[in-house]
């Protein structure tokens, strides 16, 4: 199988580990910072222990068979910083883990592009820094590019792949193959700050809280909200896909009467207004934000509907019947 290797022991280290283990590949979790090889052993067992548990915690809910569970623990392998020549000389791919700070990623990139072959893929995993400038601190920038997986990173399947202008078309196509070997699901971005899932979260945590601050719901009724009626739309219907599906001017609306008494931030994009002078409103008018001309527009919806009755279905949430 794949050669791949964790380059830090934290928690992103081990979920990377165990996800790529999971699903048949060997991995070893080297241990790049210049320690005792004593202290270097401990925090790989330590390692080893979390993912033990994350498997059986797995199990509990019916996930996996723990009979699998010393075949899997077995493909992860862990290693010091005296085996970095080899083990980084062998990898296929190389994720890089180590703490959010900017001199410790360009030190362990430096270092780590140094000693991996020549075709080696190096994504860093970083959730704040993007690809355009930590590829300048790789010896071959166009093997790399920024994979951000979403914790627990063993479970999320998304991950936010974001290439720089330097890396290979080819290197890109085959590190989001390996992905999708593994059930993961690569969704490509430009290097952006806040890439797609933080940036969007962040916008809407903050208005949580400031509806938190303005009385106008308590944290238990807002939070309600969201896991009944929000979280459970945008499981079954993309945010975009939502626009298209309601129409561009309802967006246009809200957003004109929210701006109107909330604020600048409320304010639609200008492309909300340029779709509408071209009359592209949505769904029911064949375009939109996506094109849906040579759609079956009736089937999509039942498609759509079928996806979230069944979601809520899953989750005991469908309206109540009548006893008759």
């Amino acid at each position: 199988m794949t050669d791949i290797v964790a380059l830090g022991a934290g928690r992103m280290g081990r979920g990377i580990a165990q996800v790529f283990a999971y699903a048949g590949h060997d991995v070893t979790i080297l241990d790049f910072k210049e320690r005792t090889a004593e202290d270097s052993d401990k925090l790989l067992a330590e390692g080893k222990v979390e993912i033990a548990e994350n498997l059986k915690f797995l199990y509990s809910l019916g996930i996996g068979k723990e009979e699998n569970f010393p075949v899997i623990l077995g493909r992860i392998k862990g290693g010091s910083i005296d085996d970095a020549d080899t083990v980084l000389g062998n990898a296929k791919f190389i994720f890089e883990g180590v703490p959010e700070l900017l001199d410790l990623k360009k030190d362990a990139l430096g270092r780590a592009s140094d000693l991996a072959g020549a075709d080696t893929i190096i994504a860093s995993t970083t959730s704040t820094m993007l690809s355009t400038e930590l590829a300048g601190f790789t010896s071959r920038p166009e093997n790399f590019l920024n994979a951000h997986f979403l914790n627990p990173a063993y479970l999320i399947p998304l991950v936010e792949v974001s290439p720089s202008e330097h890396t290979d078309p080819d290197q890109l196509d085959k590190f989001t193959n390996l992905l999708k070997s593994i059930g993961k699901v690569p969704v490509r971005c430009s290097a952006s700050p806040g890439y797609i899932v933080p940036r969007l979260q962040s916008a809407a945590m903050n208005e949580a809280v400031r509806m938190v601050e303005e009385g106008v719901a308590t944290p238990e009724e807002i939070d309600r909200a969201v896991m009944t009626g929000f979280g459970i739309r945008y499981a079954t219907m993309g945010l975009i896909e939502f626009v298209d599906w309601g129409g561009v001017e309802i967006l246009h609306y809200a957003d004109a009467y929210l701006s109107e008494n909330l604020g600048e931030r409320f304010k639609a994009p200008a492309v909300i207004g340029e779709l509408i002078e071209k009359g592209h409103l949505g769904m029911n008018h064949g375009k939109g934000f996506y094109d849906f001309e040579n759609i079956d527009v009736g089937s999509f919806k039942k498609q759509k509907m079928a996806t979230f009755i069944a979601l809520l279905e899953h989750l005991k949430m469908l309206p109540k019947a009548a006893d008759s």
